[in-house]
Formats: C-alpha cells, sequence, structure tokens
C-alpha cells in the first residue's frame, strides 16, 4: 500500500466537506476516500502502457525556437 495523501481544496461528492478526501493507490488502483463521511471511490486508471507513452505529448512538435537578441 502506498503512502495515503490528503487532496488539498476537494470537497467530497457526498458531506459536501472541503479537505476531507484522500487518495493512494491499492493493488493499481486509485482509492478516494472522505476521512469526515467514510465515502469511497475507486477507479482503476488507464493502462500503464498508455500512462507511459502518453500520445498526446508524442504528437507534439516543435515548430521554432525563440531567441532573444
Amino acid at each position: 500500500m502506498s503512502k495515503k495523501r490528503f487532496i488539498a481544496g476537494a470537497t467530497c461528492p457526498e458531506c459536501k466537506e472541503s479537505d476531507t478526501l484522500r487518495w493512494w493507490k491499492e493493488h493499481h488502483v486509485e482509492v478516494i476516500e472522505c476521512v469526515k463521511c467514510g465515502h469511497v471511490d475507486r477507479r482503476s486508471p488507464l493502462s500503464e502502457e498508455k500512462d507511459e507513452h502518453r500520445p498526446e505529448e508524442q504528437d507534439a512538435q516543435v515548430i521554432g525556437i525563440f531567441k532573444p537578441q
């Protein structure tokens, strides 16, 4: 299990309290939990292959370099 981190400024979708959500990864699943009401949301991230290669970044091209004089 990884370190649990609070999400600054986030609002719980259940109890609407602010700054009560914490996030961590558990067996390659992202978990978000409200420490106030206990609401839990689990999400499977995109495949690791897609995360590593990020096609939107690979498709970007440099069209010029600005050199101030």
